[in-house]
């Protein structure tokens, strides 16, 4: 069995119905303008995002969630971790044409946080 890491995404609304419509099972296309997926490395930096951009955000619904899956540890080597401001800010950026990939090394099915409240 391959190894796994676990990664955690901040979602909107619309996002979280794409992933519960596809049976927690993958992440949508991204949209024009958007060149990157983001997951993040913890879920204390997941919460922040979901919780300060996305309950702010109408595009998300005003509303945050946290998701989190197992993805194939080696298929994430392939990509830089990027710091993105304290040292928990970390990330990866999964090219918008590689999605399709990370969504196939996804192992198991996506999981949801509680709601995120401001």
């Amino acid at each position: 069995m391959s190894e796994l890491t676990t990664v955690y995404r901040p979602v909107g609304h619309g996002e979280l119905e794409f992933v519960r419509a596809n049976g927690f099972r993958e992440f949508p296309p991204r949209l024009p303008g958007q060149p990157f997926f983001y997951p993040v490395l913890n879920e204390e930096y997941a919460i922040q995002i979901a919780r300060d951009w996305n309950t702010r955000d109408e595009f998300s619904g005003f509303a945050g969630y946290v998701l989190r899956s197992r993805v194939r540890t080696n298929f994430l080597s392939g990509y830089q971790q990027h710091i993105v401001g304290d040292t928990h800010h970390a990330e990866y950026w999964i090219p918008a044409a590689d999605l399709l990939r990370l969504n196939e090394n996804i192992v198991g099915t996506i999981r949801r946080a509680p709601r995120v409240s401001r």
